[in-house]
C-alpha cells in the first residue's frame, strides 16, 4: 500500500463510517480495485482509521457527553447484544461472512429496507421528547438490530438507524442514537481487532497510521455534520438507492 492509496482508504473510511452505506462494503470494493493486499499491517491500517472515526463523534458529541449520565446507561444496553454476539462469532464472521458476494446482496437488500422505512417514517414525530429518556427497552432493541450490522454489507449505522425509527425515534434521533452507538461500539470492535493483529511496523508505517488517523477523523467530521442536515431535509431514501447501485456493482466488479 502506498500513500496516495492509504490517503484513499482514510477519506472513505471518515466519509463512509457513520453513513448508512456500510463502510465495511466500500472499503472491500476500495482494496480490491486498488489490488491492496489483505496483510497485517493493512488490517493495522484500517483500525486506526476507524480510530480516528470514532475520535470525530467524540469531539462532536463531547459537550452532550459530559452533561450527565442517563444517556451511558443506555447505551451499555444497546451495546451489550453486540459485544457479547460478536464476541461468540467473531472468527466465524471474520472467516466465513467478508465475501463480495455477501457484501452487495447485504447492500442492496439494505438499500430496499432503507427506501420503504423512509416512506414510513417521512413525517414520523419522536415518542420521545429527548433522546437521554429514550427507554431501556428500546434502547436494546436497537442494539439487537445492530447485531444485523456484523453481516458486512449491512451496515452498522443503516441497522441501528432502522431499529431507531422502528422503535419511535424520529429521523435526527434515530441518526444521533447511532453516532453515539459508534462509540463503544467501534472502539470495542476496534481495540479487539488490534489485539488480534500483530503489531511489528516500521518509522514509514507509523507515519503512515498517523496520517490515515488524521485524516479520517476530519473526513468524518464533515461526513457526520452533512450527514444530519442531509437526514433532516431529504430523509433516508437517497441512502437507499445509493447502496443498490453500490451494491448491483460490487456484483458486477467483484463477480
Amino acid at each position: 500500500m502506498d500513500i496516495i492509496q492509504a490517503i484513499i482508504l482514510a477519506i472513505i473510511e471518515g466519509v463512509t463510517e457513520f453513513l448508512p452505506i456500510s463502510s465495511t462494503g466500500h472499503m472491500i470494493l476500495a482494496s480490491s480495485l486498488m489490488k491492496i493486499e489483505s496483510i497485517a499491517f493493512v488490517t493495522t491500517f484500517e483500525i486506526f482509521i476507524q480510530l480516528g472515526a470514532i475520535l470525530a463523534i467524540v469531539l462532536i458529541y463531547s459537550k452532550r457527553l459530559l452533561q450527565g449520565v442517563a444517556i451511558y446507561r443506555k447505551l451499555v444496553v444497546a451495546f451489550l447484544p453486540t459485544a457479547i454476539i460478536g464476541f461468540l462469532l467473531y472468527n466465524f464472521i471474520k472467516t466465513y461472512l467478508f465475501n463480495p458476494t455477501i457484501v452487495a446482496v447485504s447492500l442492496i437488500i439494505g438499500g430496499i429496507i432503507l427506501i420503504l422505512i423512509d416512506k414510513k417514517v417521512i413525517n414520523q414525530k419522536s415518542k420521545t421528547a429527548i433522546l437521554e429518556n429514550i427507554s431501556y427497552k428500546n434502547a436494546f432493541i436497537i442494539g439487537l438490530t445492530q447485531c444485523f450490522s456484523m453481516i458486512p454489507g449491512v451496515s452498522r449505522a443503516a441497522a441501528t438507524i432502522v431499529g431507531g425509527v422502528l422503535n419511535g425515534l424520529d429521523k435526527k434521533q434515530a441518526t444521533e442514537f447511532s453516532f453515539l452507538l459508534a462509540i463503544p461500539t467501534m472502539f470495542a470492535a476496534s481495540t479487539y481487532d488490534l489485539l488480534k493483529t500483530p503489531l511489528e511496523i516500521s518509522n514509514k508505517e507509523i507515519f503512515f497510521l498517523s496520517l490515515g488517523l488524521f485524516i479520517s477523523f476530519g473526513t468524518a467530521w464533515i461526513a457526520v455534520n452533512i450527514f444530519l442536515k442531509i437526514v433532516e431535509k431529504y430523509g433516508f431514501e437517497y441512502f437507499g438507492y445509493y447502496r443498490i447501485i453500490i451494491g448491483l456493482l460490487f456484483l458486477l466488479i467483484l463477480k
